[in-house]
């Protein structure tokens, strides 16, 4: 058990508080119908609107079938809407409403709260060093989930 590294289970702890905390913070926001994982969709729509739902899992790294029952919470609560693309009508795209509009400020000042809670006490080059990291372990990750397809 010496040699067992703690990987892993540090990144599910992280993983469990952060979402704790985001969450506590969006309804301080008064951001009450929004949950984190729906808030990942969310950005990649405010990043690009009118994504495909093949081009939403890819960014936001979610199974179609996950995704589609996120988007239908999203959409019975009018956050999203989504439309038959003109150019083919088998391909639906996903754009964010006029009320959500609304909420991408309050968002990304949440988004910016959890950023100075994750790296306070860290150095500029630590941040650096530690992005680095993340982004190899995601590598690996990907990588290794490209193998089993």
């Amino acid at each position: 058990m010496k040699d067992q590294r703690a990987a892993g289970y540090l990144i599910a702890k992280i993983h469990q508080r952060s979402g704790r905390i985001f969450t506590k913070k969006l309804k301080t926001h008064q951001i009450q119908d929004i949950n984190p994982a729906q808030g990942r969709i969310l950005f990649a729509l405010w990043k690009q609107d009118g994504l495909s739902i093949i081009e939403l899992a890819k960014e936001t790294g979610l199974s179609k079938s996950t995704l589609t029952s996120m988007l239908d919470r999203l959409e019975s609560s009018d956050h999203i809407k989504r439309i038959h693309s003109t150019e083919d009508r088998r391909k639906i795209l996903v754009y964010i409403t006029d009320k959500n509009k609304s909420l991408q400020s309050k968002y990304v000042q949440v988004s910016q709260e959890m950023t100075e809670i994750y790296y306070e006490n860290f150095t500029e080059k630590e941040r650096d060093q530690l992005e680095s990291y993340l982004g190899r372990l995601l590598d690996n990750l990907v990588k290794e989930e490209n193998q089993d397809l």
